[in-house]
C-alpha cells in the first residue's frame, strides 16, 4: 500500500522510477516528489497538507460529470456521457459567444445521460456543466502529409554581406531566401528565432530564449547603420551593443517623424501581452537581464511595483514594443520574398522546447511553469549525472486548466511565418524530464498530455495551412512515434545515426516516409567534418576524450565512413554524392544542411560545451548575394530535381 505522497505524485503523473538507456531501473523517492509536486503548485509543506492536497484532488475528480478535456472531430454533432448530474450546461465558444445546451424536461439531468453538441469548427472550445470546464479540443484527424519535396536549413547569425562581417539579419535572410528559391528548394530552415536577452551579450544561444511568443531583436536589418566586424566568427560582446545604439537611434527617428499609426494599432491589438513583454524588456535594461535578480517587488509582473514602472516609463515600453512590430514587419518581408519565389513551404522555423526560467515568458505568464525545477535528460554513458537544461517546462496541469490555449498561441506566432514548423525535443509530449533544481533531488519524468497536445498542433496547423515535424531522436518513449504519425506529423531522421548495427546504413527504401531527412544537424559535424573526424578532434582537444578514447573514436569513425560510402557510392569530401543519397531516400522531405553545401567543416554548435568552443559564432564563408546562382547551390538543386523532389 503505498502513502499518501506517493498516491499524490501518481495522480499528478510523477514517476517513481524509469530504465535508463542501459536497461537498469531508477528509482525515486520523497524528496523527488516533493520538489516536483510544489513545482506543480500543490502544497505539499506538511503530512497534513499532503492529505488535505490529495482530498481536494480527489474530491475534484469524483465532481467531474465529464473529463478535464476531450477532442471532438470538427463539424460533427458528439454526444458525451454524464458521470455525475448536471443542471446548467454551457457551450462557450473559442470566439467568445456561449450558449446554454438543452437539458431536457427535467431540470436536473441523471448520472449516465447523453448530452449533444452541435458541430463545432476547428479549435478550442469550452463546454461548463455546473461550473466544471471541459475543454472541447476541436482538431482535424491528421495533417496532411507533403508531397516529396526538399529544402535548405542555414545559419541566420552566419549570414553575411560580401564586404564584411557583422551579425546575420531579416535582410539577408530574405536576399537567402530568394537565392535559394530561385534555384528550386521548396523551404529555407532556421533555428528559433525566438526573443532573447539584449542586455546579456553572452546569452545567444537560440535555444534558451526570454520569450518563446516574441521574435529575436538582434536580427532587424538596419541597412547602412549596420554595424560591421571582421574576421570568421562573431564577437556578439562587440556588435550587440554597437546594434543596440543603431537601434536606438533609429527608433528616435521614427518618433520624431511622427511614428505610424500601424504601429499603434498594432500594439492595441496584442494587447496586455505585449506590454507586459515589453515592461520586461524595459526592466531588464534598467536592472538586469534576470528577473530573478531584481527586487522582489519587480519579480512579479502583475504587482503594484510593476504597474508603477510602466506609468513611469511609457518611452522605453514604446521602444520594445517597436522593436517587436520592426522584426515581425521584415520577417514576414522574408515569407513574402518567398512566396514571390514559388517556395511551397517559405520558412521552416524551429520551436525551442522550452524557455529561460528567468526570462520574459516565465515573467509574463509565471503561472503557467513549473518554478524550481528545469527540463533536461535522465543519466547516461556521455553524462552519467543527467542534463540540466536551465529550461522552464510547462507546468501540464496549468495548461490543461488554460485549455491549452497558451500551447495554441505559441504554435500560431510561428505559423504566421512559417509553412514548416520543427517541434524541438517532442518527446516532451509524452513525458517531460524534470530536474529540481532548488531540492537536493534526482529528477524523474512527468507525464505529459500526449493527444491533447498533439490535437492542439493539428489546430494550429490546419488553421494555417502547415506541415509539422516533430524531433524525435534520442530514447523515444513507447507510442509516441505511432501517436504522430496518426496525427500526421513528420519525424526527424539523421543520415549518420541511422545505422541499425555499426558501419552498416539504412538504404534509402527502408527510410521512415512520413519524416524529414537530413545528413545532420546544428548539434552534429559537418559532411566535410564528420568524414574528417573533426568533432573527435574537439573533443580530444578540449579534455573530454583520452587518448584510448580519441585512438577508439577515429577508428570507430573511418568505419563509419567507409560504411556510408560503400552504400552512398561517396568516394570523397565533396557533398554531391550525398545529396544523390538523400534525395533518393523514401523520406517526404529532405533538408540540406548549407554548410555542407559549401564544404564548411566546423560545426554549428558542440553539445555540453558553452565557452570553450565557439557556439552560433560561425560566418559562413561566402556572402548572400553569392548564394544567388552559386555552382554548389545550382549543383544541389540539379540532383534534387533529377531524384524527382522538384516538379
Amino acid at each position: 500500500m503505498i502513502g499518501p505522497l506517493r498516491e499524490l505524485a501518481h495522480m499528478a503523473g510523477i514517476y517513481d522510477d524509469y530504465w535508463d538507456q542501459k536497461g537498469n531501473r531508477r528509482a525515486t523517492g520523497a524528496a523527488t516528489d516533493i520538489a516536483l509536486l510544489s513545482a506543480m503548485g500543490f502544497d505539499v509543506s506538511s503530512d497534513e497538507a499532503i492529505e488535505a492536497t490529495l482530498a481536494d484532488l480527489k474530491a475534484e475528480a469524483a465532481r467531474r460529470a465529464l473529463p478535464r478535456w476531450l477532442i471532438v472531430e470538427p463539424d460533427c454533432e458528439t454526444r458525451h456521457t454524464l458521470a455525475q448530474p448536471a443542471e446548467a450546461i454551457r457551450l462557450l465558444h473559442e470566439d467568445g459567444s456561449a450558449k446554454a445546451l438543452p437539458t431536457g424536461p427535467d431540470p436536473v439531468l441523471p448520472a449516465g445521460s447523453e448530452i449533444v453538441v452541435p458541430p463545432l469548427p476547428v479549435g478550442i472550445h469550452v463546454l461548463s456543466v455546473d461550473g466544471e470546464e471541459t475543454t472541447l479540443l476541436v482538431a482535424p484527424a491528421a495533417i496532411p502529409l507533403p508531397e516529396r519535396d526538399w529544402g535548405v536549413t542555414l545559419p541566420l547569425y552566419g549570414l553575411r554581406s560580401e564586404q564584411e562581417g557583422g551579425l546575420g539579419d531579416y535582410s539577408d535572410l530574405a536576399e537567402a531566401v530568394t537565392a535559394l528559391g530561385r534555384a528550386g528548394a521548396s523551404f529555407v530552415g532556421l533555428n528559433p528565432v525566438h526573443a532573447s536577452f539584449p542586455s546579456d551579450e553572452n546569452a545567444f544561444s537560440p535555444y534558451s530564449p526570454a520569450h518563446r511568443r516574441r521574435l529575436s531583436t538582434m536580427h532587424i536589418a538596419l541597412g547602412d547603420d549596420r554595424p560591421t566586424q571582421g574576421g570568421t566568427l562573431i564577437d556578439y560582446a562587440k556588435i550587440l551593443p554597437a546594434h543596440r545604439a543603431a537601434l536606438e537611434a533609429a527608433f528616435a527617428r521614427f518618433e520624431t517623424a511622427g511614428g505610424d499609426a500601424r504601429f499603434d494599432r498594432w500594439i492595441a491589438a496584442e494587447g496586455g501581452s505585449l506590454e507586459r513583454f515589453a515592461t520586461h524588456q524595459a526592466l531588464s535594461d534598467l536592472h538586469g537581464p534576470y528577473w530573478c535578480h531584481w527586487d522582489e517587488p519587480l519579480q512579479d509582473a502583475h504587482s503594484p511595483a510593476a504597474r508603477a514602472f510602466r506609468e513611469a516609463h511609457p518611452r522605453e515600453i514604446r521602444f520594445h514594443c517597436w522593436l517587436q512590430w520592426t522584426a515581425e514587419q521584415q520577417l514576414q518581408a522574408v515569407s513574402d520574398a518567398a512566396d514571390a519565389e514559388g517556395m511551397h513551404f517559405g520558412l521552416y522555423l524551429d520551436l525551442a522546447v522550452g524557455t529561460h526560467p528567468h526570462g520574459a515568458e516565465t515573467w509574463s505568464d509565471g503561472s503557467l511553469f513549473a518554478p524550481g525545477v528545469s527540463l533536461g535528460a535522465p543519466p547516461d554513458a556521455f553524462s552519467p549525472d543527467g542534463q540540466c537544461w536551465a529550461l522552464a517546462p510547462f507546468n501540464p496541469h496549468a495548461l490543461a486548466a488554460m485549455h491549452f490555449r497558451p500551447l495554441a498561441e505559441t504554435l500560431r506566432r510561428q505559423m504566421r511565418f512559417a509553412k514548416l514548423l520543427r517541434i524541438d525535443h517532442v518527446l516532451g509530449f509524452e513525458r517531460a524530464y524534470w530536474v529540481p533544481t532548488d531540492a537536493d533531488a534526482p529528477g524523474t519524468y512527468v507525464v505529459m498530455p500526449r493527444e491533447a497536445m498533439l490535437a492542439v498542433v493539428r489546430i494550429e496547423a490546419a488553421r494555417a495551412g502547415a506541415t509539422v515535424i516533430g524531433e524525435d531522436l534520442g530514447n523515444v518513449p513507447d507510442g509516441l512515434q505511432e501517436a504522430m504519425s496518426r496525427s500526421g506529423l513528420l519525424g526527424c531522421r539523421l543520415c549518420m545515426f541511422e545505422q541499425p548495427e555499426h558501419a552498416e546504413f539504412r538504404k534509402p527504401e527502408d527510410y521512415t516516409e512520413a519524416a524529414l531527412a537530413s545528413f545532420g544537424s546544428h548539434d552534429v559535424p559537418t559532411w566535410a567534418g564528420w568524414r574528417a573526424g573533426l568533432d573527435i578532434e574537439v573533443r580530444h582537444d578540449l579534455g573530454y576524450l583520452d587518448e584510448e578514447g580519441y585512438s577508439n573514436g577515429l577508428e570507430w569513425r573511418r568505419s563509419e565512413v567507409a560504411g556510408f560510402d560503400k552504400l552512398a557510392g561517396t568516394n570523397g569530401d565533396g557533398p554531391d554524392a550525398l545529396h544523390r543519397f538523400l534525395g533518393s531516400v523514401k523520406s517526404r522531405l529532405v533538408a540540406l544542411q548549407l554548410e555542407d553545401i559549401l564544404g564548411v567543416l566546423e560545426q554549428a554548435n558542440l553539445p555540453g560545451t558553452v565557452d570553450t568552443h565557439p557556439n552560433w559564432r560561425r560566418r559562413l564563408p561566402v556572402g548572400v548575394k553569392a548564394l544567388d546562382g552559386h555552382p554548389a547551390v545550382l549543383a544541389a538543386a540539379k540532383i534534387m530535381k533529377e531524384s524527382g523532389r522538384q516538379e
